[in-house]
């Protein structure tokens, strides 16, 4: 496929892509996110998508339902994401950042040659994501940036609200999800979300379980 690929609908993914089982690791469309690979069988798939779609499909192991520790289970929905950057290190090591087109489904893991794990997917459930920015109109905006102020002053973060302030409903959303330090099973709610509104209203939910659990004394995920 070209550089510079756009992504209109389902029928510009490929069907069948390379996952990348990562806990914690939350990609969302449009969203960006740097990769530091350097294990063999992911250098292998990287060098494959390189010569084809550069297509990743992100994805959390479900360790809850782990049968295989060797190979963990898979949630059954992830993001797919296209290499828009690429830095070798001289060291063995490749820096990527993987740019978020859309969330799939699992069809089925598919009986490999590769080192690296493939699977059929289906998009046609979120069609939603291809379209920018779509239902932020809905997005409570002064909920999630309340809720944010409270989380940055209990743990005592410095942030760029200049930044916050310029994002759009979208962006900011988006990008307080992926940076989120939550467990997995959040994050994965998170990427689950509907829509964006939803995705929001879990956002604020989740943080303010976090803030309480921090003012009763128990430890809050960045300590």
């Amino acid at each position: 496929m070209a550089m510079n690929a756009s992504y209109r609908s389902a029928a510009d993914l490929p069907a069948v892509i390379p996952v990348f089982p990562l806990p914690g690791a939350l990609l969302l469309p449009r969203g960006e996110m740097p990769l530091n690979l350097f294990e063999p069988r992911y250098l292998a798939m990287l060098d494959d998508a390189l010569k084809g779609q550069r297509v990743i499909g992100m994805v959390q192991p479900d360790v809850e339902s782990e049968i295989m520790p060797r190979t963990p289970s898979l949630y059954g929905v992830g993001c797919a994401g296209r290499i828009t950057q690429f830095t070798e290190t001289g060291d063995g090591r490749c820096l990527i950042t993987l740019t978020g087109v859309a969330r799939f489904r699992i069809v089925e893991e598919l009986l490999v040659t590769t080192p690296y794990r493939q699977c059929r997917v289906d998009f046609s459930a979120f069609s939603s994501d291809f379209e920018a920015r779509a239902g932020e109109g809905e997005v409570d905006r002064e909920s999630v940036i309340r809720t944010l102020k409270a989380f940055v002053e209990a743990n005592d973060l410095s942030i760029d609200w200049k930044g916050i302030k310029e994002a759009s409903n979208e962006a900011l959303v988006n990008a307080l999800s992926m940076m989120s330090p939550f467990e997995p099973r959040e994050k994965q709610a998170l990427l689950e979300a509907p829509d964006l509104k939803t995705r929001a209203e879990i956002l604020v939910a989740i943080t303010e379980m976090d803030l309480a659990r921090g003012q009763d004394g128990s430890e809050t995920p960045l300590q």
